[in-house]
Order: structure tokens, then C-alpha cells, then sequence
């Protein structure tokens, strides 16, 4: 087998609540306006017409609990607190039904994003990806098995900046259900174990800066944390 030319890093691994063994994470898919308020507070009209999605690396996945330096390339840096959903089996072109039966676990994540660059990004109609795929962007805590959380429903979703309240909603506030969105997105990727998806952010997303520590809750999961420090 031919060698590399350098060193490759092995794909990152979320812990797993109550258990040795981690998740290899592959992919990270991102859902966006998927919270009515939300939606409004960006200008934007909700509809079910369908999702909208976007990518981030997984090597853009930073462990809960860590600091993180504040990225270059922006004075607008933001934080989106997400319900995350982790696949255990395969699916390709699935039911919403048979979505739901693939899922493995969920867990809490902040999707942090460049907002000055998407904002300019959506002006001239061009891509976000200098905008959301941002070097540890994807903040992620713990997953819970999914049995173990239960349904999906009325269960808070919850970012504190500083200790400050700043995003509260209801995960049944969501426009599109999990088992839809998998169900959607299957329609255009086969997806596999190893697969995430953070499916949107409430209303409430703002700035943080140099020292502004973040912690993000789901009632029923472990919560996310992190802090800023100064750039690299």
C-alpha cells in the first residue's frame, strides 16, 4: 500500500454518555432556518418549503470544555446554540419514518459563525463557506443514546453568554422535525454512522469576544461549553 507524504489525523471521536467507547465523526451536516424567530430576527420569511442545509469538516470539531482563540478574518464572530443528531445506521433516500430508526444519539453543539463574512456573502449571492466552516466552529458536547433521551419534544434549548440568558426556546419550536430533515438530506447523500447534523439555532444569536465564555443546554443532555481567547 502506497505510503502518505505527511501525517494524516485520524478522524475525531464525541464521547459517548456512561461509556468508554467514542463516535468516530465523518461528516457534519448544518441545517438553517429552522426556528420561526430566528428567522425573523435575520430578516428572513419562515415556509416548509424545504431545508437548508450546509457543511462543515470535521476537523472543524472542538471537544466541549475547551478554549478557543477568537478566529481571524472577522470582527462579528457568532454564537448559535444547536440541537445535534448522530446516525447509527445507513440511510439513502429514507422515510421520515426510517430516519428516526437510524438515529443513534443527540447532543448539544454551537454552530459559531463568521457573521460579518455571511452577511456579505448573502449580498452577492455567493456561498458560506468562509463563513460557517471555521477552524473549531463546531463546539459539540457529549452524545446521549437516544433511548435514553427519549422523544423529541417540548424540552428547552438554551445558550448563556457571561453567565446571561440568551437563547430559549423549545425544540418542538422547530419547523422541520429530525426524522424530516434526515429524510430530506437522504435524498442527496448517503448517509452512514459517522454522520452529525445540527438541525438550526433560535432566536438570540449575537457577538462574543476575547474572554466571553459560552454554555449551551438541552434539558435531558450534557451541556457545551466553551471560552474565547485571544487570536493565535
Amino acid at each position: 500500500m502506497p505510503e502518505n507524504l505527511f501525517p494524516s489525523p485520524p478522524w475525531p471521536a464525541l464521547p459517548v454518555q456512561n461509556e468508554r467507547a467514542c463516535y468516530p465523526l465523518h461528516r457534519i451536516f448544518c441545517v438553517g432556518k429552522n426556528y420561526a424567530a430566528h428567522i425573523a430576527e435575520m430578516g428572513g420569511k419562515a415556509d416548509r418549503e424545504k431545508p437548508i442545509y450546509f457543511t462543515k469538516s470535521a476537523l472543524a470539531y472542538l471537544p466541549s470544555g475547551k478554549e478557543s482563540p477568537y478566529p481571524p478574518g472577522t470582527d462579528d464572530y457568532h454564537y448559535e446554540v444547536e440541537f445535534c443528531v448522530v446516525l447509527g445506521g445507513a440511510l439513502f433516500k429514507a422515510s421520515p419514518e426510517e430516519a428516526a430508526g437510524a438515529v443513534f444519539g443527540y447532543a448539544v453543539g454551537l454552530d459559531m459563525t463568521r457573521r460579518d463574512l455571511q452577511n456579505r456573502a448573502k449580498e452577492f449571492a455567493s456561498p458560506w463557506d468562509v463563513a460557517k466552516d471555521v477552524e473549531e466552529s463546531a463546539i459539540i458536547g457529549p452524545i446521549t443514546r437516544a433511548a435514553e433521551f427519549g422523544e423529541i419534544g417540548d424540552q428547552r434549548i438554551r445558550l448563556r453568554l457571561d453567565g446571561d440568558l440568551r437563547q430559549d426556546a423549545a425544540l418542538s419550536d422547530m419547523i422541520w422535525s429530525v426524522p424530516e430533515l434526515l429524510s430530506r438530506l437522504s435524498e442527496m447523500y448517503h448517509l452512514a454512522p459517522g454522520d452529525l447534523l445540527m438541525t438550526g439555532t433560535p432566536a438570540g444569536v449575537g457577538p462574543v469576544s476575547v474572554g466571553s465564555h459560552l454554555v449551551g443546554d438541552v434539558e435531558g443532555l450534557s451541556a457545551v461549553s466553551v471560552t474565547f481567547t485571544e487570536a493565535d
